[in-house]
């Protein structure tokens, strides 16, 4: 879970700016107003500003634990790998980024079936995307974390499980905190 770590603090960079209106200027669709159908590809909610700050908040974290928390034991005990031989900020950032821009195919299946951003559908496919929307980030985090970190099933098995249950907690935090316009 330690590794994860830096995601939340992208999330929460991410979700201060949406809050207080920081970096507006990032604040433009990814899918640049392309629609197909007539329905934009991903929908207003995922703008360049969310990959580029998770980047940055995931980073600033990953710093911290690499530069700082390392040095003492009881951190370091939270380490998978000695985190003085991982890259630098900037893998957290890519990881970070990646993470967020794992969110996009879930948002296009979602805008293709008619569900509005921050909406769910009801029944089996209402699980379906539940379950995607909770874990769909390790998808991207995993693609980048795993060059540098061994990939096992018990370390991927363990993120999905901490993702799963911390993901929604997270999100319904962020509404309570202004960050967000739904608790889904």
């Amino acid at each position: 879970m330690y590794l994860l770590v830096p995601l939340l603090g992208g999330a929460i960079v991410h979700g201060l700016c949406m809050k207080h209106g920081w970096f507006a200027f990032l604040a433009r669709p990814i899918d640049r107003g392309v629609k197909l159908r007539g329905e934009h590809l991903f929908g207003h909610s995922k703008t360049l500003r969310g990959p580029i700050l998770v980047a940055a908040g995931s980073a600033a974290v990953f710093a911290f634990q690499q530069d700082v928390l390392h040095h003492f034991a009881p951190f370091a005990q939270l380490e998978l790998v000695d985190y003085a031989h991982l890259p630098r900020a900037w893998f957290a950032a890519l990881a970070g980024a990646a993470a967020e821009l794992a969110e996009l195919p879930n948002s296009f299946a979602k805008r293709r079936l008619n569900i509005p951003p921050g909406g769910t559908a009801s029944g089996a496919l209402g699980a379906l995307f539940f379950v995607w929307d909770q874990v769909d980030l390790l998808l991207g985090f995993w693609l980048v974390v795993g060059w540098a970190v061994p990939v096992s099933s018990v370390r991927v098995a363990t993120s999905l499980v901490a993702v799963g249950v911390l993901h929604p907690l997270v999100t319904v935090a962020g509404y309570f905190a202004g960050m967000r316009d739904s608790a889904r």
